[in-house]
């Protein structure tokens, strides 16, 4: 969020976000009967995009319609907690399977389990790319996206571990 906001409170607000789809559900149960009756049920209503989207539309109408400085504080708040949300549905859309569009049927890629360590490990190559991105002005870094977007087409591994080594080579760090 910060990548893309560079505003502190945006990213408070979407971190407090990011929880909603989990709390909304409360915490598994212990025992092994309640365990499996609650994990059907999860990732259903609380982690179906198309109502954060809906109450993230309602947001901005409220926004537009009122006008005034303390309502676009209050709505900019709400729409990235709403915004947290979605981002934490769509990190479980890779680690699972969610709801897009019907409740009943859930759709998801499943590339690694959640706490995994290949989650771990994706999480913080993403932070540092956002950090590196948010940062880039200030380092004197020039990434060059093209060029690494055409090693991720080619899948040339070798020559893409290259280009990302001489990106942070570039950050003086």
């Amino acid at each position: 969020m910060y990548a893309a906001t560079n505003d502190a409170l945006a990213v408070a607000a979407s971190i407090a976000g990011a929880v909603i789809p989990d709390k909304v559900e409360g915490a598994p149960p212990k025992e092994s009967k309640a365990y499996w009756k609650w994990r059907k049920s999860h990732r259903t209503l609380s982690h179906f995009p198309p109502l954060y989207i809906f109450l993230l539309a309602i947001v901005q109408g409220v926004k537009i319609y009122f006008q005034n400085p303390v309502a676009e504080i209050f709505c900019n708040i709400a729409s990235y907690v709403l915004i947290g949300a979605l981002l934490h549905i769509a990190e479980d859309g890779i680690c699972g399977k969610v709801p897009i569009f019907s409740t009943k049927k859930k759709h998801g890629l499943k590339l690694f389990k959640v706490g995994s360590w290949q989650e771990y490990f994706w999480a913080f190559m993403i932070i540092a790319a956002c950090v590196a991105f948010s940062f880039r002005e200030i380092l004197n870094a020039e990434i060059n996206l093209n060029s690494l977007t055409e090693s991720v087409r080619s899948f040339n591994i070798i020559e893409l571990g290259e280009k990302i080594k001489n990106i942070f080579a570039g950050l003086n760090f």
